[in-house]
């Protein structure tokens, strides 16, 4: 008997797969993230409901000429909240989100990250669709409600098989600010291991709800003291090979990769992108849910 066909993320494809990650993500999306997600992100625009007689102290710009006219009363509009909304979960599948010292991927833990937040739109009655990319858009599904729907970017996102390697994050972002012109919840899932990205992360920001998820993986940061190691990026096949056997070239490269963080940090604060920073082999539960309140207080 042949084994069943595995993806990128080591699972097999089948239904069962899918079922059992659909009920863990619905299960965490309802205990953990349902009023956060609802709080967080709320609708920002209004949209008219009905009139009603004017009551002493209602603001007079709310008051409806027309019907005030007909009526030969005064009249006021009522509105509420557009609570519908618009998620889409931009995921980087480029070939550095491959790497994962032992826990999983980042690519794994970008795909459940994004199962926990799609199962969190739809059950506030939001759509939710995906892009995923690498230097190109690989696949997009346009933004819709239901079951259905979640499940068929589950399938997406546990499934991906991307045709390409590099990454070009501002491409992705200049395509959802061509096919999203209304505002929208945006997620952005990356390890950010490309340089250009500012401009449309500024776009972004300033016409929909832009939210980073930065994915890193503990191993990017610190080496485990061993021998030699020839090191491989990924996407450019360039090589490199470090004495981790050598405390000195240990501190050398902790420190290189702490300085990056922290000149990434303050370009982030500086662009005023909310972010949330993940690393695999941690659960994400409580950074997510951190950043929910954060947000709900906030607004």
């Amino acid at each position: 008997m042949h084994e069943k066909q595995r993806n990128v993320h080591g699972f097999p494809e089948s239904p069962e797969t899918i079922r059992r990650i659909e009920i863990r993500s619905r299960r965490l999306a309802s205990e953990l993230f349902g009023g956060e997600y609802h709080s967080s992100f709320k609708g920002r625009g209004i949209e008219f409901s009905s009139v009603r007689e004017y009551q002493y102290g209602d603001d007079v710009r709310t008051i409806d000429w027309n019907t005030s006219a007909r009526k030969h009363e005064l009249y006021v509009k009522q509105f509420i909240e557009e609570r519908e909304r618009s998620m889409l979960l931009l995921v980087d599948a480029s070939a550095s989100m491959l790497f994962g010292g032992g826990a999983g991927s980042k690519r794994l833990l970008s795909a459940e990250v994004g199962a926990v937040l799609a199962f969190s739109a739809v059950q506030n009655n939001d759509k939710v669709g995906l892009v995923i990319f690498t230097d190109r858009v690989e696949t997009y599904i346009p933004p819709g409600k239901g079951r259905q729907q979640v499940l068929q970017i589950l399938e997406a996102l546990f499934g991906m098989q991307p045709q390409h390697t590099k990454t070009d994050i501002d491409a992705a972002l200049s395509f959802v600010s061509h096919i999203r012109k209304r505002q929208a919840i945006v997620f952005l899932l990356s390890d950010l291991l490309d340089c250009r990205y500012e401009r449309g992360m500024k776009l972004l920001n300033a016409r929909h709800d832009f939210v980073l998820i930065h994915i890193s993986d503990p191993l990017e940061r610190e080496l485990l003291r061993t021998g030699l190691l020839d090191l491989q990026d990924p996407e450019t096949g360039s090589r490199i090979t470090i004495d981790a056997g050598s405390q000195k070239a240990l501190e050398s490269y902790r420190n290189k990769q702490l300085r990056h963080a922290d000149d990434l940090s303050r370009k982030l604060m500086r662009m005023k992108i909310d972010t949330v920073r993940l690393e695999t082999g941690r659960s994400f539960i409580g950074e997510l849910n951190t950043f929910f309140r954060y947000r709900e207080k906030r607004y």
